[in-house]
């Protein structure tokens, strides 16, 4: 969800063209101002700007195409595709431009439906099954193509691409697939439907994404303009809607939800649909989201982050496309990277970097390299390019603050490790006596108790995130101002003598009881430095109603218990020798998840809030834990 802005010019594309791989080496552009880049891309490409690609229904999307002018053959593509404004080109889009053209392929740039240049109406994901698979068919017809395309994309510009692996276009070779949880609908034990939940709980970020994206009264051109006057008119205007700013942090506390976005003026749209979904509703499984009863047939490299929106989903579909054909080419190659980054960064990585307030040391990883090399691998194909010995993931082990490698997730040495939470009673907050140890719980130990009101919800710090008009930053932040609150539950573990080494599934189970009919627990894994910063790594939430699937909708009973399996975790995490490791329960985790007003009504559409009295039982029968991946310590 990113905003990669793209490129202007006008220059017109010889009939024919002709390429193959450059034979000299490569220049290093990483050094570049953006104006010596656009000089070096005026210099080694021919460009169309603003071609209207037509689709099977007619509509035409906006498309710039990149050739190089020394081709010598037909040339392999990159396609990038997305809905943000690529009027001007900036940042990565243009560094990834500059490096396509250098590395001999033709680099495709097109916007969504709907969006800017193209016609037609806009729809989260840009229909990747029709207009996605008719752009590769055009692409590959064209006279200067080798019939061979890979798709490659950041956020939007990646997600996008997993319905579309889903259909055996006989073009897409090969696909980058870059922090592209939103285009997952349900995979394994998550059914986000494209990160709108996590456990049944909508997340807040569509609010201010949506804002800004989805504008159905946008502005556009007359029909029939000739092309030169298409690309003329994008010289000195982008299309590009300028709304009033909003005060996200303000409005989001709004009630109710369902008025969100019209309680500022918009019109109705694509917001108004999704929130009053449930998250088995069959509409969610008709529009662009990729679905784990899908087949996956491309090869992919796969990028994520552990400090971005959906890091267990991204890791479960990476799974599932390499069990969905494990014999076929594609399910033999899929290949993971795993940054310590929030959503996206991964053109940044290199020594002293920072997430949050966490320094995880030098995590410089070769970016582009990896990409080009697993395009030549697969679109000029070069088999030596991207070695089949290079391992299966790739992934930074925080804490050791090393990059580390497996033949799959988790690694195979993993081992499950249960620590259960302890108390007498009285874990409320960082100075309560909540324990975290292998121990199961004996008999006699006390439950614990807190009121959640969602008019004073736990506030967010960090964590897993994005693109949310400011509400929340994303990355590794201390949390004992949390810790703080008597509302939220504290278990911590006495310090450790040697590292525990975690990679992998995190799966908390809480034993609960509440006097409301519905309520959300929350759960957070923290690394506890032995100065007491207490940073972030991972957390979860669960919508209680939902706690026996999404296709089931329970209120609960006062004084009755209720196991809750909450959505898994993943993680790469050494918890170093004389580190604690901690572990928070509350009820709210907000503004990324929406608050649950504790009615046991729909909740969107609710003004009204309750109390809920919540309490996490650890008992013998029915001890809550979390279920932890470790590896053996190198």
């Amino acid at each position: 969800m990113r905003n990669f802005r793209g490129v202007v010019a006008t220059v017109a594309i010889a009939a024919t063209l002709s390429s193959a791989s450059l034979a000299a080496p490569q220049p290093d552009f990483n050094g570049y101002s953006e104006a010596a880049l656009h000089a070096t891309l005026a210099k080694s490409a021919t460009v169309q700007s603003k071609l209207l690609m037509p689709m099977r229904d007619g509509v035409g999307l906006a498309t710039d195409i990149y050739l190089p002018k020394d081709a010598k053959g037909p040339l392999p593509t990159i396609f990038w595709r997305t809905p943000y404004d690529y009027n001007q080109v900036t940042g990565s889009l243009l560094h990834l431009a500059v490096e396509a053209v250098s590395h001999g392929y033709a680099f495709v740039i097109q916007n969504e439906r709907g969006r800017y240049f193209s016609e037609g109406k806009f729809q989260i994901l840009g229909y990747p099954r029709t207009d996605g698979y008719d752009a590769l068919t055009w692409i590959s017809q064209q006279p200067w193509s080798n019939h061979k395309v890979g798709t490659l994309g950041c956020s939007s510009s990646a997600e996008w691409q997993l319905a579309l692996a889903g259909q055996k276009h006989p073009a897409h070779a090969a696909m980058v697939a870059m922090s592209a949880g939103a285009g997952i609908g349900r995979v394994g034990p998550f059914e986000e439907q494209g990160n709108w939940y996590t456990g049944g709980v909508p997340r807040t970020l569509f609010i201010a994404w949506l804002y800004g994206v989805d504008n159905p009264l946008r502005a556009t051109l007359p029909a029939g303009l000739d092309p030169a006057t298409r690309a003329r008119i994008g010289t000195y205007n982008d299309l590009a809607a300028t709304k009033p700013k909003v005060d996200w942090p303000k409005r989001i506390r709004h009630l109710p939800m369902t008025d969100m976005l019209t309680g500022l003026g918009e019109p109705p749209a694509t917001y108004e649909q999704f929130i009053v979904r449930k998250p088995n509703d069959p509409a969610w499984f008709q529009g662009g989201l990729y679905h784990d009863n899908e087949g996956w047939n491309v090869p992919t490299l796969w990028f994520n982050a552990w400090y971005d929106v959906s890091i267990g989903p991204n890791m479960a579909l990476f799974n599932h496309a390499r069990a969905a054909s494990p014999d076929s080419p594609a399910g033999q190659n899929q290949y993971a990277v795993i940054a310590p980054t929030p959503h996206c960064q991964y053109f940044n990585l290199g020594p002293d970097t920072v997430v949050g307030e966490r320094n995880m040391g030098d995590t410089s990883f070769d970016t582009d390299g990896a990409i080009f090399s697993w395009f030549d691998r697969w679109l000029k194909p070069d088999a030596a390019a991207f070695p089949a010995t290079t391992p299966h993931v790739r992934y930074y082990m925080m804490g050791e603050n090393k990059w580390r490698t497996a033949a799959e997730w988790p690694p195979k040495a993993a081992a499950p490790l249960r620590l259960y939470l302890h108390s007498q009673g009285q874990a409320n907050s960082l100075y309560g006596d909540g324990k975290l140890s292998a121990a199961p719980p004996a008999a006699g130990e006390l439950s614990d108790h807190f009121t959640y009101d969602p008019l004073n919800p736990v506030q967010t710090i960090g964590g897993g995130d994005c693109c949310n008009g400011g509400m929340v930053t994303a990355g590794a932040f201390d949390q004992r101002i949390i810790e703080a609150r008597q509302d939220v539950l504290v278990y911590t573990s006495d310090p450790l003598v040697a590292p525990v080494d975690v990679a992998g599934w995190v799966k908390p189970v809480l034993f609960v009881s509440s006097d409301a009919k519905d309520t959300d627990f929350a759960v957070k894994l923290v690394d506890v430095a032995p100065d007491g910063t207490a940073y972030i790594i991972a957390d979860t939430i669960l919508r209680a109603r939902y706690r026996s699937g999404m296709d089931h909708d329970d209120r609960m009973k006062p004084g009755e218990t209720y196991r809750l399996d909450l959505t898994p975790m993943t993680t790469g995490i050494r918890f170093d020798k004389g580190h604690r490791i901690r572990v928070e329960v509350t009820s709210s985790d907000f503004p990324k998840f929406a608050r649950n007003l504790n009615t046991g009504g729909d909740n969107v559409s609710e003004t009204q809030t309750v109390l809920a009295r919540n309490v996490v039982h650890h008992a013998p029968g029915r001890g809550s834990f979390l279920e932890f991946s470790v590896i053996p310590n190198p």
